[in-house]
């Protein structure tokens, strides 16, 4: 893959035999961000688990304190008072059955991010198709299957990620933009990795984080000390 010559310029920053600590990790991020736009800071966590063993799945959402830097797109899935109550709490889409055919016809898909209350999962489920390759399907786990749709607008609003593992149980999220300060990127991070580290999976035998990289958008990654994260 070619790189412009920014990247090539901004590579040469990281020494790639040497494992970052996370403050030294955000400052070179922060340096070498070499776009014209505000590029997102993010997170790859390679772990040691096999998602194909329900015991060892790895998901859950976490609200980061600095929030996201994004602007974030929510439609919820409700009926009767909590379509109300979820426009009243500042959802950018709301509605039932009707909205089916659009997603499903008409490739309708400007939302970030999908909440349901329980009553309408039926309806959600048929498409489970079409959101779940795109990590849109509404999950308990994550908070977006709730009654309490103002709690569940409110904390996507003030920075909720979800993270969960890949196909090859890697784990990618952002933790902000690189406007942000060294410490907020720190905090974000910190907050990341508590959760995450709760989420430790019983089943797993053997290293959990094999090894984590911080990335801007379009900058190299850096290397960070594993074994420092795991405490």
């Amino acid at each position: 893959m070619k790189r412009g010559k920014r990247y090539v310029e901004a590579a040469k920053l990281v020494d790639r035999t040497n494992l970052y600590e996370v403050t030294d990790a955000i400052a070179l991020v922060k340096k070498m961000s070499v776009a014209k736009f505000d590029e997102t800071v993010e997170v790859h966590l390679r772990t040691g688990c096999d998602g194909r063993h329900a015991d060892q799945q790895v998901r859950g959402a976490v609200v980061l304190p600095h929030g996201t830097g994004k602007t974030v797109r929510i439609l919820v899935f409700a009926k009767g008072a909590k379509l109300d109550e979820a426009q009243a709490a500042g959802a950018d889409f709301v509605g039932g059955e009707e909205l089916i055919p659009k997603i499903q016809h008409e490739g309708w898909l400007d939302f970030d991010v999908v909440v349901a209350t329980p009553d309408m999962m039926g309806v959600v489920g048929r498409l489970g198709r079409i959101l779940g390759p795109k990590g849109l399907m509404p999950n308990p786990k994550a908070g977006t299957v709730t009654m309490d749709v103002t709690k569940a607008i409110n904390d996507i609003k003030a920075g909720k990620i979800e993270y969960r593992l890949d196909k090859t149980n890697i784990i990618h999220v952002p933790v902000g933009k690189v406007s942000f300060t060294e410490e907020q990127l720190a905090n974000n991070f910190q907050t990341l990795m508590d959760a995450i580290m709760k989420a430790k999976p019983s089943a797993l035998k053997g290293a959990y984080i094999k090894s984590a990289t911080i990335t801007s958008t379009m900058g190299p990654g850096v290397k960070l000390n594993v074994a420092k994260l795991q405490g």
